[in-house]
C-alpha cells in the first residue's frame, strides 16, 4: 500500500510546488483513516497532519508526518488530477482513483470542504440523520449520510468530524480533527 511505503520513504523529503490560492478554503489538522479488515486482508490504518486548500474542483490535499515532512500532495483542476510525492509526479484519470492509490480506499475528498464545514456537499444527495425516536436508547449522533457515508457531527463544536463508510466491504473510518485558529 502505497500510504505505508509513503511513510517509510518521506524521511526529511518535501514536496516542492504550487499551492492553490483562489479563494476557496483553507482547513487543516489531523486525518486518521481506518480500514477494517476483510479475509484475506488485515485491517490498516494510517495517519497524517493535512493542508486542505481551494474547493472541490480545484483544489490540494496536503500530506505529512508529526515532524512536517511532506508524505504527499494531492493536486486535482478540471484539467489534470495528480499526485506529488518525493518520488515524482503521477497522474490519475479521477480524484477517486488518486485517493484509492494513497489511501487503499475511495474517500470522497472533493465533500470534505463542506463535511468539515458541518454540513453536506452540495454535489450529491444527502440525508439527515435523525434522533431515534426510541427515548429508551441514546439519540443518533447529529450528522447526515452523503456518498455511501455517515458524516457525524456530534463533536463539530469541538473541530472533529467522523464519517464511516459500512458499504461495499471494509468498512472505512475517517477521523479529522481540525486545527483551531
Amino acid at each position: 500500500m502505497l500510504a505505508a511505503s509513503l511513510l517509510l520513504v518521506a524521511g526529511c523529503a518535501t514536496v516542492p510546488g504550487p499551492r492553490i490560492d483562489d479563494g476557496g478554503e483553507v482547513l487543516s489538522g489531523r486525518l486518521a483513516l481506518r480500514v477494517d479488515a476483510v479475509d484475506p486482508t488485515p485491517a490498516r490504518s494510517f495517519s497524517a497532519a493535512f493542508d486542505l486548500r481551494g474547493t472541490a474542483t480545484s483544489g490540494t490535499l496536503g500530506l505529512s508526518t508529526p515532524l512536517g515532512s511532506m508524505l504527499a500532495e494531492a493536486r486535482w483542476s478540471p484539467a489534470e488530477v495528480a499526485l506529488v510525492t518525493p518520488q515524482g509526479t503521477r497522474r490519475f484519470a479521477s480524484l477517486d482513483a488518486l485517493t484509492r492509490e494513497l489511501l487503499g480506499e475511495s474517500v470522497p475528498i472533493e465533500a470534505w470542504f463542506d463535511w468539515l464545514r458541518g454540513r453536506p456537499w452540495s454535489g450529491a444527495a444527502s440525508m439527515p440523520t435523525a434522533a431515534s425516536p426510541d427515548t429508551t436508547v441514546p439519540p443518533a449522533p447529529a450528522g447526515f449520510a452523503q456518498l455511501g457515508w455517515n458524516v457525524d457531527l456530534a463533536r463539530f463544536g469541538e473541530g472533529a468530524v467522523s464519517a464511516t463508510r459500512t458499504a461495499p466491504a471494509p468498512m472505512v473510518t475517517v477521523r479529522i480533527r481540525l486545527d483551531r485558529s
